[in-house]
């Protein structure tokens, strides 16, 4: 466990890392893309990997966008941008992130996420349901005039595996057991304004994908592009840009499409909020400790 222990503080401080520089490149006008890639980038020169692709949501978007390669997306005017961050260290991860908010409108939001993420810690320790995590959330978001996102949850985290076991909600009400010692989470709660639906939808675009299962395939190319997702990821999200330079076009079209239809890979639609709200977002990464909790991020 000594060992385990020191590869999650490691990804963890690489996450810190990577959170301070994203008040730095969070600008106006900068390409959704280039601060995906140069997050990403960075991950790699601090000698860890990304254990997800950049999240990067502009205003209502709130989860699972990242660039594709040909993203021609900038950041607006007066917006708030959440970015989320992951690194590993085999398979050991740290997941966090943090809202930028542009427009000094979205301040108060984007701090009733953050304090409801340290009301949540402060509460988190062994035995603890996690309705009582979920509780404490929403009763901090709604001190500040706004409602959580109730079908967003924080997760357990394993090795290799971002989201396992039982979740911690961002509302009051959600039994899923109780905190054991020695569990890992990311905490991450999503506010967005009383007026909103407080819930997202799928939206059609997909940019990140995980593998999920083996099966006999008609081309070889589908064939070799999923032998280097399992290689590379295991079960590890990935970006669709992340391959597209591993077979040259068109097959590499072809074949990524047969991996989807197959079912050898699935797809995580983006989320939005579902009535148009712009949504703010924090998260750290805790380890369940015997009188409490260790934060990494």
């Amino acid at each position: 466990m000594a060992e385990e222990l020191e590869k999650y503080l490691k990804a963890g401080r690489i996450a810190v890392r990577l959170k301070d520089e994203i008040p730095r490149i969070v600008k106006v006008g900068v390409p959704l893309l280039e601060v995906c890639e140069r997050l990403e980038r960075m991950t790699f020169e601090l000698n860890a990997k990304p254990a997800f692709p950049l999240n990067i949501g502009v205003n209502e978007v709130t989860a699972h966008y990242t660039s594709p390669a040909n993203d021609e997306r900038t950041i607006p005017e007066d917006s708030i941008v959440k970015v989320d961050v992951g690194a590993h260290l085999d398979g050991y991860i740290a997941d966090t992130a943090v809202a930028v908010a542009l427009n000094p409108e979205h301040e108060d939001l984007v701090l009733s996420a953050e304090t409801a993420l340290q009301s949540a810690i402060a509460v988190m320790r062994p035995g603890v349901k996690v309705s009582e995590v979920g509780a404490v959330i929403e009763k901090t978001i709604n001190r500040f005039g706004y409602r959580p996102i109730k079908n967003l949850m924080g997760h357990r985290i394993e090795r290799y595996s971002l989201h396992t076991g039982k979740s911690i909600p961002n509302v009051a009400g959600i039994e899923a057991g109780r905190l054991e010692e020695g569990e890992v989470y990311a905490v991450e709660p999503f506010s967005t304004s009383s007026g909103a639906a407080g819930v997202v939808r799928d939206a059609a675009e997909t940019f990140i994908f995980r593998y999920n299962r083996e099966r006999r395939l008609r081309s070889q190319d589908a064939s070799a592009l999923l032998d280097h997702i399992r290689r590379e990821h295991r079960f590890l999200p990935f970006a669709s840009r992340w391959l597209s330079s591993k077979l040259p076009l068109p097959s590499f079209d072809s074949a990524f499409k047969e991996l989807v239809d197959s079912r050898c890979i699935i797809p995580y639609r983006v989320l939005v909020e579902a009535s148009g709200f712009p949504v703010a977002q924090a998260e750290h990464t805790v380890i369940i400790e015997k009188d409490g909790c260790r934060v990494i991020t």
